[in-house]
């Protein structure tokens, strides 16, 4: 089998992770790490024995797709620098920072033939859960995720909502559909420049509703979710690994045999679908749509909010 040449932008801690299993997978041949930061890229690079490289034009020279795990605010300048120089890429979540930006990098992916795929880990998750196999349309979702801030201000360079809510935005998406026909949403900063605490709510034409809660100011870790159908409820608690569920449907909770690693699934997933070996598990137009909530609500948001 012809191997893909891989290499990961990005030499903070997820381009580490992604730099991990590139080098440890059957189908690629790890080709090195880029980063603004010379030192950085070789530092994580030379642990696997290949180059780190500050150049990003002959880095995308030698490769077939890249990871693209640098902070949000350049995810699509660099994936669409990729994606012109005719390689795969896998951009971390989000996708980019706006709705338009968001669907034209997509066209522009599709356009080429390349494979453009977003680090929604979460729907590997709550697939294999069972969330996201109900045919019955939920009346309302509520989901909570919070934490303390991250060491050195980790993706404080946008707000939680581009942080954290993301991945419900993007689950509220899968459940309840891509379009929303109302929106309301408040926050505050705390420790950044950037709103660090947010509360959301979508609305739904169907009549379902989606309630977001995130913020990584909190004290305690606090990752829940509830989902309310015509035939009843599912609660979980993924930090306790509590499940309530009064509805006909098999939720489960232990789903360490069947999905050991999301990240490494999400990642074979992209080299399989590069090597035109299955389809992207999570492509770039079925991601549109949490870019366009987070847009939206942050709009929202923002606007109650003092600058």
């Amino acid at each position: 089998m012809t191997k893909l040449k891989v290499g990961v932008a990005g030499a903070g801690v997820f381009g580490n992770y992604h730099a991990q299993k590139a080098a440890a997978s059957a189908r690629t041949e790890f080709m090195g790490v880029y980063d603004i930061d010379q030192a950085r890229a070789e530092s994580v690079a030379s642990t696997f024995g290949a180059p780190g490289m500050s150049d990003y034009k002959a880095f995308l020279d030698m490769c077939d797709a890249i990871v693209v795990a640098v902070p949000a605010t350049f995810h699509e300048p660099l994936a669409r620098e990729a994606i012109e120089a005719h390689c795969h890429v896998l951009v971390e979540k989000p996708l980019t920072l706006s709705g338009k930006t968001a669907r034209s990098l997509a066209d522009e992916a599709a356009a080429r033939g390349r494979i453009l795929q977003v680090g929604h880990q979460e729907r590997f998750v709550a697939r294999a859960m069972g969330v996201l196999s109900i045919d019955e349309a939920p009346l309302l979702i509520e989901s909570v995720r919070a934490g303390p801030p991250a060491p050195d201000n980790r993706a404080g360079d946008v707000s939680v909502i581009w942080d954290l809510m993301i991945h419900d935005l993007d689950l509220a998406a899968m459940m309840l559909g891509t379009e929303f026909n109302g929106v309301t949403a408040s926050g505050k900063r705390v420790h950044s420049r950037h709103l660090d605490e947010a509360s959301a709510q979508f609305t739904y034409a169907s009549g379902g509703v989606a309630r977001l809660r995130a913020s990584r100011a909190a004290e305690v870790r606090e990752r829940t979710m509830r989902v309310v159908y015509p035939s009843g409820e599912i609660a979980i608690n993924f930090l306790t690994r509590k499940v309530e569920n009064s509805t006909p449907y098999e939720i489960r909770v232990d789903i360490a045999a069947e999905l050991p690693d999301p990240l490494g699934a999400a990642d074979e997933g992209f080299y399989a679908a590069c090597l035109g070996l299955a389809r992207s598990p999570v492509p770039a137009h079925g991601a549109v749509a949490a870019v366009a909530m987070a847009e939206a609500a942050e709009a929202s948001a923002l606007a109650k909010v003092d600058v």
